[in-house]
């Protein structure tokens, strides 16, 4: 695999077609940027600069994009793509190429004239340069750029008339602040050209005010449900003349931190030198490694609130979460060999303990309190433990995690074992349970006001499978800080006997997913097939003989297996969802009962080498299916794994276009349990 996306006209011969293919490039404190590969600006989301003022939350979007003309022999060729309510512009007809390495470029052919125009945001800044190259062939041309300006919460839309600037100008240099917020200040600069006011255009009844563009449609979330439309502040156009027969560069700066008299083309080059290093620092020779490592660097951002590193969970809505962090976290960090950032997000995280929970919403500001609602994050936090002492192997960090997070870990066992928020308690078979009512504390989480989708309460099978795990790690970390054992061994062997008692289901040769109570404290297993069993499997510390093992993975194989994930229901069952699309309710239907999930396909893989002993025949099957992935990397968000996918014929990307988990488990599975193996 070439570590270079190069997208030619076939990827984009209709509107359609452009519009399923898109682009991030992140700047490591919350703030990122997002286009489709044709230009169009495709999600409330997308934006050229989507800035966090307090890493990495509290984000706005302020510049949405740029849109271009060249001029010529008084032709107009407009290079714009975007839909509206009027209709469409189409642009990209002359665009010739799409690439993407560490930054997007669009290169356009006019006659003899080519255009490549460059984005790249600025590690640790709120900036994005937007760069040209223009090769004039002929006569002198005029180019003219349009910045879109806004002033919004990320994923809104505005009216035009809701989009009011205070503003001056000089020569290189526009500022505006906005009414509704005069704490902000945008300022753009360019390095080439002058200022036009657009105002000054002639006007028609059908175009009465060009310091607006207005009624710009977002086709992603449209046939998603939204009927917004959004419009943009367009004050000013820049306008470049380009002398026959030469070639001049340029750059326009968006950022809020104020004048900087960078080269946005140096920028350039810092992104790319950024890349080879991430990529070189992991360690692989294997391109689809590599390119996954660079991938996972979009997630690792800088928190403000603790000063540390902690993991997004998807882009381009979701923040910091726990339960997502910990299961993201070995492929992320310690897969990368970013073994700093991971010590950084273990602090950040147990500093938050409470009671036994780790946070499941991390906190945006200081004062704001974390929402502890999860069950799992806790116990997940165990296996990233027991993972970053097994990939350091150093006795400094054996120190760091006595002194730092393992007494932590101990007030988490005590507090499952006696009883904490939510229900959550070891119930007298060793086996922990916890959710009533309304709560939504497992991964399956989807709640519609009063509308519990996957309720899941009682004894779910991957919470018991990860407290097994804990306490097997627990008894390994209390010998190697020499003290006694002797409790988590005994109790761990309680939970394995009560686990395989209780949750093999022999009709059907695999696990029930929950073990629920009724009114009558009675025991009521559900025998709904799900993937949560395979953690039963895929941990360090499994819980079944090879028998029981392979008919699990023989059922979850049949039944929720998908190439591009693994479904979260079976396809068999009578409330099977096979499709995640429409308005927000159908969607929250279909999220837990039976969209394939990305992420989960990691434990599946790691399940199916292990329950096999890493056969050559096993290997070469899990290698093809990691490598499934690697076509995905050219579809969708390009070098990204999608959150979700529909469960039937899985192939258009649904949920976040790129998400933390299933980057992080799919590099974790494939260099764990097969780049090793071939």
């Amino acid at each position: 695999m070439e570590e270079k996306y190069r997208l030619g006209r076939g990827f984009f011969r209709d509107t359609r077609e452009g519009i399923e293919r898109e682009w991030l490039v992140t700047n490591g404190i919350g703030g990122y940027a997002n286009q489709s590969i044709i230009g169009s600006n495709t999600r409330n989301h997308s934006g050229y600069l989507n800035v966090s003022f307090n890493p990495p939350s509290d984000r706005y979007t302020v510049l949405n994009k740029t849109h271009e003309m060249l001029e010529r022999k008084g032709y107009k060729y407009n290079l714009n793509t975007q839909s509206y309510i009027s209709g469409e512009e189409e642009g990209y007809q002359y665009l010739t190429r799409f690439e993407l390495d560490a930054v997007p470029s669009y290169i356009y052919t006019v006659d003899n004239v080519r255009i490549k125009k460059t984005i790249a945001l600025e590690q640790k800044h709120n900036t994005v340069f937007i760069c040209y190259e223009i090769d004039n062939g002929g006569e002198e041309v005029t180019f003219k750029i349009t910045p879109e300006f806004t002033y919004k919460e990320l994923g809104s839309t505005k009216h035009h008339s809701e989009i009011q600037f205070e503003q001056e100008l000089d020569v290189k240099t526009l500022t505006l602040i906005p009414k509704e917020n005069r704490e902000h200040t945008i300022y753009f600069q360019m390095s080439d050209g002058i200022f036009f006011d657009r105002s000054l255009l002639p006007t028609s009844m059908a175009t009465p005010d060009y310091i607006y563009s207005e009624n710009e449609l977002h086709t992603i979330d449209i046939r998603n449900g939204s009927n917004e439309s959004d419009s943009s502040y367009t004050p000013y156009e820049v306008v470049v003349s380009i002398p026959e027969a030469s070639t001049k560069r340029f750059f326009l700066r968006c950022s809020v931190e104020g004048f900087e008299h960078r080269d946005g083309f140096a920028v350039i080059e810092d992104c790319r030198k950024r890349r080879e290093a991430l990529m070189d620092q992991a360690g692989y020779q294997d391109s689809f490694a590599r390119m996954l490592s660079f991938s996972a660097d979009s997630f690792i951002v800088d928190r403000k609130s603790t000063g540390l590193k902690t993991i997004l969970a998807g882009y381009p809505w979701f923040l910091d979460w726990g339960r997502d962090t910990m299961i993201a976290f070995t492929g992320l960090t310690l897969c990368t060999n970013r073994f700093e950032d991971a010590k950084d997000i273990l602090r950040s995280f147990v500093r938050y303990e409470k009671d036994g929970l780790l946070p499941n919403v991390f906190p945006s500001f200081d004062k704001d309190k974390p929402w502890y609602n999860t069950m799992d994050a806790s116990l997940w936090y165990f296996y990233a433990v027991y993972q970053y002492l097994n990939y350091t192997k150093s006795k400094s960090e054996e120190t760091f995690v006595r002194e730092e997070l393992y007494p932590a870990m101990k007030r988490i066992i005590k507090a499952y074992q006696e009883g904490t928020h939510f229900q959550i308690h070891m119930d007298s078979d060793g086996l922990i349970q916890g959710g009533s009512n309304l709560d939504q504390i497992t991964w399956m989480d989807v709640r519609v006001g009063d509308w519990v989708v996957t309720p899941r309460h009682g004894k779910p099978v991957e919470i018991n499978a990860l407290w097994y795990n804990a306490l097997c790690i627990m008894s390994k970390l209390a010998t190697m800080f020499g003290e006694d054992p002797c409790n988590y061994d005994k109790l761990a062997e309680q939970v394995k006997q009560s686990f395989t008692l209780k949750f093999w289901n022999e009709e059907k040769g695999c696990l029930y997913d929950v073990i629920e109570m009724n009114d009558n404290n009675e025991e009521i297993p559900d025998d709904k097939i799900r993937p949560n069993q395979l953690y039963a499997l895929s941990l360090p510390f499994e819980l079944l003989d090879k028998k029981k093992a392979r008919s699990i993975m023989s059922i979850v194989s049949e039944q929720l297996y998908t190439p591009y994930g693994i479904r979260s229901l079976s396809n068999r069952d009578k409330e099977y969802k096979n499709k995640y699309i429409g308005p927000l309710s159908l969607r929250d239907g279909a999220y837990h009962m039976g969209t394939a999930w990305a992420y989960l396909s990691g434990a599946y893989i790691s399940a199916l080498t292990k329950t096999y002993d890493h056969s050559k025949e096993i290997i070469a099957r899990a290698n093809e299916m990691c490598h499934y992935f690697e076509d995905h990397l050219q579809d969708g968000c390009l070098n990204g794994i999608a959150e979700i996918f529909d469960g039937d014929y899985s192939s258009t990307s649904r949920g976040c276009y790129s998400q933390a988990w299933s980057v992080g488990e799919v590099l974790r599975a494939y260099t764990e349990d097969v780049l090793p193996y071939l």
